[in-house]
């Protein structure tokens, strides 16, 4: 019997690379300013804090998890950051290290309760995601902090790259992307976190400590959602009790955008900036036209049920 050469098109990966190029060439015909230099730079700003966020989100759904959580313990570690730089007049560096221990530890507490008490990520999120509102509010009083040190804001400066301004935020979390590629492509820790993602029964089999492997994902997405926090206090130059309202919606849409299974084991770093950056050139090209900021959340809702039906189509016709 003859064997055929053909190699089937990777669709999972070449997906998110041509949807963003419908959705670039679409608003390119609706709005004549949405190519330029400006504006695209305008995109990335926008987009940093969220793919920032779905960083840390990435890698719990890569675990077959799930971290409702994400904006509003960004909120608190912004919160924490500018407060205690300006109303305590801690070190502006000491007091952004404050922040991330916070958001950090809120992960933690998310990894430690789904492995010792063995409670569902979509629940204990919820919980933590609550929590962390009501401690944000309560603890600013609903007030936004103001008149940050100019090294809180020093990540939103920008610098010229040719005719384009391109802020140092963006270079930050393109760096991340680096970085987390990296680690997940060519290190033992990544391999693992694919192998519990894929079957956890089987990664135990083999040796890799499941629970340790949990525990340290939400730990490290703790880490940079308050990384995210820091560039969005850069960004905005206040602390926002308010923050994070949105973005928790955005930065799970923006990994499965990106082709990363809710299912877990499945997904490229790589392809979740891909998708941030979809919601981000959704949210500016809509706001071109002119359309008012509640269909830009509603239109981001089908996005993100239309990826994960796709999503689980890709799974039904694997089997």
């Amino acid at each position: 019997m003859a064997t055929s050469n053909k190699r089937n098109i990777p669709w999972g990966a070449l997906g998110p690379w041509i949807a963003l190029g419908v959705t670039c060439l679409f608003f390119t015909i609706q709005a004549d300013r949405f190519l330029s230099g400006e504006n695209l730079s305008l995109v990335l700003q926008q987009v940093m804090v969220v793919g920032v966020l779905a960083i840390g989100q990435t890698l719990i759904i890569l675990t077959a998890g799930i971290d409702l959580s994400c904006g509003m313990v960004m909120a608190l570690g912004g919160v924490v950051m500018t407060k205690f730089a300006v109303n305590y007049g801690m070190d502006p560096y000491a007091a952004i290290a404050c922040g991330l221990a916070v958001t950090t530890g809120f992960g933690l507490l998310n990894g430690l309760l789904v492995t010792r008490i063995k409670l569902p990520p979509f629940i204990v999120t919820l919980g933590t995601l609550n929590i962390a509102f009501a401690i944000t509010q309560i603890y600013s009083e609903a007030q936004t902090i103001t008149n940050l040190p100019g090294a809180m804001t020093t990540l939103g400066n920008t610098f010229n790259l040719g005719s384009t301004e391109v802020s140092l935020g963006t270079v930050t979390m393109l760096l991340l992307y680096l970085l987390a590629w990296f680690v997940l492509r060519e290190t033992a820790p990544g391999r693992h976190l694919y192998a519990v993602g894929n079957n956890p029964e089987a990664a135990r089999l083999t040796g890799i400590s499941v629970d340790r492997v949990l525990v340290t994902v939400y730990a490290l997405a703790g880490l940079f959602y308050g990384i995210a926090a820091m560039l969005s206090v850069a960004r905005t130059g206040v602390g926002d009790p308010n923050a994070g309202q949105t973005e928790n919606l955005d930065a799970i849409t923006a990994v499965v955008l990106g082709g990363t299974s809710l299912f877990g084991g499945r997904g490229i770093i790589l392809g979740t900036l891909v998708g941030a950056v979809i919601v981000g050139v959704f949210r500016n090209g809509l706001t071109l036209m002119g359309v008012a900021s509640v269909y830009q959340t509603l239109i981001t809702g089908i996005l993100v049920i239309l990826a994960v039906a796709a999503d689980q189509m890709s799974r039904k016709g694997a089997r």
